[in-house]
């Protein structure tokens, strides 16, 4: 068991996700999940939803939404690719070129790891063509062009725009910090070499709650408006958050590394769930389960299926929710 700061004791992540193979539940997922709203309220908590986790590539709308209070313009769809953790499909390469060039700079200028592309498709078929791990196609590239842009807008200096102390850096602080309402736990390197900040779920189902309601044209506004205009720059063909925004009109969905997801409902509540094994796996049905108990449509729901577990190829088993999940988000 966990204990706050009080010494109350607080019930540690709960089974959310089990794996069967034939009749045996072969593992289990445990992780937390927190949904609230604008002002902060836990709407719902299973586990210990005020502890810090990293959120990882979730908070890219919030960098973003601080990268425009500092000055950024960019097209919509280009707005789209600085919030995503893209495929690496020749429209995302191509529009992170894009970004970088109307502010008079290319790919030298990224400062992300080298990386293959995420989506297998898309991977395939740049190793196909002979091409190697670079820049571009990592599927934070989007986001670093746009940091790169933003520097320039401002006239900061390029090279160094990862450090902690650079004025990009702490802007984006200042922006996420107010989105929460939480000062950061602690400060970390995300995967591709971005200051990565630790909120608890309540913080950051806050921060997607204050999107989720934040009027049309402001800045929070436009983030999301470019999110689900362009959910195929957000993720990609065949990603999940992609056929998720595409299926259920206003929803948001962002996926991170370590099992983490961030979704912001059309009826303004924000959502962060954290898989505590950091499985990837165990997102997905938690998400639908989420949308399924406040009332999307089952038909959209359906387009988006949660994968089989395999055995020699074919369908054996599956992943689900836990039995008391249900239960859970109806009390919620």
């Amino acid at each position: 068991m966990e204990h706050d700061s009080t010494g109350t004791t607080v019930a540690g992540p709960v089974v959310l996700v089990e794996c069967t193979r034939g009749e045996l539940v072969e593992s289990v997922h445990h992780g937390s999940l927190c949904s609230a709203d604008d002002q902060g309220r836990v709407l719902l908590g299973a586990g210990p939803v005020d502890a810090p986790v990293f959120p990882r590539s979730t908070l890219k709308p919030l960098q973003l939404a601080a990268m425009l209070r500092s000055g950024l313009e960019l097209p919509e769809d280009l707005l789209a690719l600085g919030a995503s953790s893209h495929s690496g499909a020749a429209v995302h390469r191509d529009g992170v070129r894009r970004i970088l060039a109307l502010h008079g700079h290319d790919e030298t200028a990224l400062r992300n790891v080298a990386a293959l592309p995420l989506g297998e498709p898309e991977r395939e078929e740049w190793l196909r063509t002979g091409h190697g791990p670079v820049p571009v196609c990592q599927d934070c590239s989007g986001k670093h062009a746009a940091m790169v842009a933003t520097c320039v807008v401002n006239g900061w200096s390029v090279d160094d725009y990862l450090s902690l102390e650079h004025p990009l850096q702490r802007a984006i602080e200042r922006t996420m910090t107010e989105l929460t309402g939480e000062q950061p736990a602690t400060v970390s390197v995300d995967g591709c070499g971005a200051p990565l900040f630790a909120f608890s779920l309540r913080g950051l189902a806050t921060a997607y709650a204050r999107l989720a309601t934040a009027a049309e044209g402001t800045v929070e506004g436009r983030v999301l408006a470019a999110m689900r205009r362009f959910p195929e720059l957000v993720g990609g063909e065949d990603r999940d958050v992609t056929r998720l925004m595409r299926a259920v009109p206003g929803l948001v969905a962002k996926d991170g590394a370590e099992g983490v997801q961030a979704l912001a409902l059309p009826d303004g509540t924000g959502v962060a769930i954290k898989i505590e094994d950091g499985a990837d796996r165990a997102r997905l049905p938690v998400v639908l389960a989420v949308l399924e108990s406040v009332g999307v449509d089952q038909a959209a729901l359906r387009t988006v299926p949660v994968p089989p577990v395999l055995g020699g190829g074919v369908p054996v088993g599956t992943l689900r929710v836990a039995e008391s999940v249900p239960g859970l988000l109806a009390a919620g």
